[in-house]
């Protein structure tokens, strides 16, 4: 979760970190949050489209493992900003770079992050979400564009 534990607006975004759409939508919801004065929050549910996007799963895990040690979100900026770089040698890089153990994000040690990654698939699957990003406003899906302006219009918040 980015943003404070008590705001009265929550932004749920079901994403994959492979998803180039997810990356051109990460800063434009960073600074929805950060400028909302606390009154929203962003809730990351993953959605790895494991199909189309061969490394979206285990960067979920490294992702999960990160936000064991309360670097969540500086993990996935770093994978979103390496999304060409996803194989576990490059994972383990990363981690390395957070100061976090390499053996934690890949293999064995990271599954231990794969029911919380799974329970979010199967709630979006069951929530009919079918892409990333998918973003849900108090539980709504929210359809329009990916711009600071139109969702502060459409959370009614400035």
């Amino acid at each position: 979760m980015l943003g404070p534990i008590d705001a009265p607006v929550t932004v749920v975004e079901y994403g994959d970190l492979e998803c180039p759409y997810c990356r051109a939508a990460a800063p434009v919801l960073r600074e929805l949050v950060e400028g909302s004065g606390g009154q929203v929050r962003l809730v990351w549910r993953h959605f790895p489209l494991f199909e189309v996007h061969p490394h979206a799963l285990t960067a979920a895990l490294a992702a999960e493992a990160a936000g064991a040690h309360g670097l969540f979100w500086p993990m996935q900026e770093l994978l979103f900003s390496r999304q060409d770089r996803l194989t576990d040698a490059d994972l383990r890089a990363s981690a390395s770079e957070l100061g976090i153990d390499p053996d934690e994000v890949v293999g064995e040690r990271a599954q231990v992050h794969a029911d919380a990654v799974e329970r979010d698939y199967l709630e979006g699957v069951a929530a009919g979400i079918r892409g990333t990003p998918t973003l849900l406003f108090g539980g709504v899906r929210y359809r329009g564009p990916i711009e600071l302006d139109a969702m502060r219009v459409a959370l009614g918040v400035r």
